[in-house]
């Protein structure tokens, strides 16, 4: 009542002079039902209506308290009279609200809540309002969230929540068609926050309630907020827009598995014994006893699980596979002791058949998974990677591979994706020497004869400063790829030794801490030995990661590195919450070529999972060819040497809701982002109407069994000339002989 007679007197005396609006400002939360049934739905419309609708109704619909309220307090609720109705109805210019401000997540009455949950979602806020009191205008005067108490400087978290909620104030503007026509952000400094007293801040300005003076000091977010104010929202950056253009010639094209599906099940054409068919009793086949057929050579046709994996990949259009090796199958025992040549063989046929139909097989020797990192037992029991005899072993393992399957395999991974979160630097430092050893062994052995190429592929995700304004984000983001991406990419591709910052920061914490972080050295022979032992920088690619200095979650603060990992809220997200930030592969290569030079580059690994229910996996189209996209920018506009691209995965049987075919019922069916990126792959990126024809030398197809003869030039030629010689001879004997018959005759 008082507001409406402030609002009449406003109207009646002030208004025409002084030409103003008057509204009040009312604060609400957002309730989303737990379950879609009725009842819940009800439930959210009363819990709405009895924080937002109490004051909101009378004042913008019909001058009364909602319904539910009526039925719920009786007569607890006061009773307008019908003059008092019309009194206060329509008593105000705009819908004037805050949110977030007051009523902060989870600060919320429980009872208010009716057993439903609590939502920061502000657009369908907004939504409602707009549906439930006739489309007024509104204005946000009041929203933000909140930091810790702690925080100074860099408020990243509030940066993110802020551009939450303003995107999803543009957004109710532009889709829901809601009359937002203001927006304010509470607060302008920090201050004492009522019941939470200075255990959290709101401010855009940080005030040092220690010092005398309460200086102020403007934060991150102030630098965020003045920018959004000039740009007057989230104008399209020219950077994020997709380009058109090609790949080179002989790009590669690749998919991903981690193990291709080995099933060495005898065909029934090996079995030697001689059966009859019982056709009158049993309808089965008897085994006849001690009669048996002739014994056949084992051939790769006998494996039947190859010819249905071989039509998928043909399906997709892909040049290139891969795929790892199982040391712990290859070689049980962690040595040439025990082979299992029958697994051996499989692999031998695999790639055969891969190359028989022009698709490159990319072979990694070890991939870490499962409980013993797919290490032979033997070895997975004695330390592993920490044991220094694994070096040897490991390249035992490696020459027997490069010598029974080098003939048809010409591109090797040694290691894929080794772990650097599981990894201690002991491990680290003999996986390094491992990698080294192997490297040479083929360059030195095998590489003129087999011709092929070999390298590691590191996982390599992108560290994002969370505050772009901040310098000491920054250096936390520079330190964090030293330590994912440099421990094992600097001494091979930079300068045979670690990165000096993860040196220099481990001294310090060891200085200063009770940590003992021992990070080995290499002797001079030892660095000479990993300087320059790669043919190509392969990485895996998946997401993106926003880093700040400033500790803000306990459970997201990395306390050894000093980091705490932030979230993006406005950034979309897979079921497993992977960030999907396209621009960060783009990011990562360029990084990759300031730091390590113009070196061939593959990204070996990229791909997201997706709901296993959902018929189309529209995240993972849109994934692939926006990273795809990325990847083409870096190339076109950065001339990164990037030379393939492998989406991960094959099939969701061996990797669930990574596969660009599903699996269900013992069948493969190809998923929407197959299709798209099998568009993709025959197109070779994205030609508009003015990119140039690329004409590309047709590729002969790889012959493995050709080797003999194209290695042995100068044996043919001599082979071939005995051949003619041998021929001509017989002619001449052939005619002379003939001449000599008919002198006799």
């Amino acid at each position: 009542q008082a507001h409406a007679k402030v609002w009449h007197l406003y109207n009646d005396h002030f208004r025409p002079t002084q030409r103003g609006k008057v509204s009040i400002a009312l604060s609400s939360h957002w309730i989303k039902p737990q379950h879609m049934t009725e009842k819940n739905i009800k439930d959210c419309q009363k819990s709405l209506d009895f924080v937002l609708g109490w004051f909101a109704k009378p004042i913008f619909i019909d001058g009364d308290y909602p319904e539910s309220m009526r039925n719920n307090l009786s007569s607890l609720l006061p009773e307008f009279s019908e003059v008092e109705k019309k009194y206060i109805k329509g008593t105000a210019d705009f819908f004037a609200l805050s949110f977030g401000a007051t009523l902060s997540f989870q600060l919320l009455d429980s009872h208010m809540k009716f057993q439903q949950l609590e939502s920061i979602s502000l657009r369908q806020l907004l939504y409602w309002i707009s549906s439930e009191y006739n489309n007024p205008q509104i204005f946000i005067v009041e929203n933000s969230w909140f930091v810790s108490g702690s925080t100074k400087r860099d408020d990243a978290k509030y940066i993110y929540y802020l551009k939450k909620f303003i995107m999803e104030t543009l957004k109710a503007i532009r889709y829901d068609g809601v009359n937002v026509f203001g927006y304010t952000v509470w607060s302008l400094l920090d201050g004492f926050e009522w019941h939470r007293g200075y255990s959290i801040r709101r401010g855009l300005f940080y005030v040092d309630f220690q010092s005398h003076d309460k200086k102020l000091t403007p934060k991150s977010s102030v630098l965020f907020y003045q920018k959004l104010i000039e740009k007057n929202g989230f104008p399209p950056l020219p950077e994020n827009q997709p380009i058109e253009g090609i790949f080179p010639c002989g790009f590669a094209w690749g998919i991903v598995d981690n193990y291709i599906q080995v099933d060495t099940t005898p065909t029934q054409f090996l079995d030697s014994n001689v059966y009859v068919w019982d056709v009158h009793q049993t309808k089965k086949l008897i085994k006849v006893d001690g009669v048996f057929t002739s014994k056949r050579k084992r051939q790769c046709v006998d494996f039947a699980a190859i010819r249905l994996q071989i039509s998928l990949l043909q399906e997709m259009h892909v040049t290139h596979f891969h795929f790892s090796l199982k040391w712990s199958l290859i070689l049980p025992l962690g040595n040439l002791s025990l082979i299992n040549h029958t697994l051996v063989h499989y692999y031998q046929c695999f790639a055969s058949e891969l190359l028989r139909v022009n698709i490159t097989p990319v072979v990694a020797l070890w991939q870490p998974m499962a409980d013993n990192q797919e290490l032979p037992v033997s070895l997975a029991k004695y330390g592993a990677w920490e044991n220094p005899e694994m070096v040897q072993a490991f390249v035992e393992y490696a020459k027997f591979c490069f010598t029974s399957l080098g003939n048809h395999i010409k591109f090797w991974i040694t290691m894929n994706e080794p772990s650097v979160k599981n990894l201690t630097y002991a491990a680290g430092h003999n996986l390094l020497k491992a990698h080294a050893k192997t490297w040479h062994l083929y360059d030195k052995e095998f590489r003129r004869s087999q011709k092929g190429k070999i390298s590691i592929a590191l996982q390599a995700d992108w560290i994002e400063p969370a505050c772009p304004f901040s310098r000491n984000d920054q250096e936390v983001a520079d330190r964090i790829l030293e330590f994912d991406i440099g421990w094992l990419a600097e001494p091979i591709f930079g300068n045979g030794d670690y990165p000096q910052v993860m040196r220099a920061w481990l001294h310090r914490r060891n200085s200063v801490d009770l940590y003992n972080f021992h990070l080995p050295y290499f002797s001079e022979d030892e660095k000479k030995l990993i300087q320059g032992s790669f043919d190509f920088f392969a990485l895996s690619h998946y997401t993106t990661t926003l880093v700040g200095w400033e500790k803000e979650d306990a459970l997201k603060y990395d306390h050894y590195l000093e980091v705490q990992m932030i979230n993006d809220i406005t950034w979309l997200h897979s079921p497993s919450r992977a960030a999907v930030v396209p621009w960060g592969l783009r990011k990562l290569l360029k990084w990759v070529k300031s730091k390590y030079g113009d070196i061939p580059i593959y990204v070996m690994a990229n791909g997201v999972d997706d709901d296993q229910n959902m018929v189309h996996d529209k995240l993972r189209v849109y994934y692939i060819e926006n990273y795809i996209n990325e990847a083409l920018k870096a190339y076109t506009l950065d001339n990164v040497n990037l030379q393939g691209y492998f989406v991960y995965s094959f099939n969701d049987k061996t990797a669930p809701k990574y596969g660009l075919y599903s699996y269900v019922a013992n069948q493969y069916e190809p998923k929407p982002s197959m299709k798209h990126y099998r568009e993709i792959i025959d197109s070779n990126g994205f030609p508009g109407p003015e990119t140039p024809e690329l004409v590309c030398p047709e590729e002969i197809a790889s012959c493995p069994e050709c080797r003999f003869f194209r290695t042995r030039k100068s044996l043919l030629a001599f082979i071939s000339f005995i051949f003619v010689a041998f021929i001509v001879t017989i002619f001449f004997i052939i005619y002379y002989s003939k001449r000599v018959e008919r002198r006799y005759k």
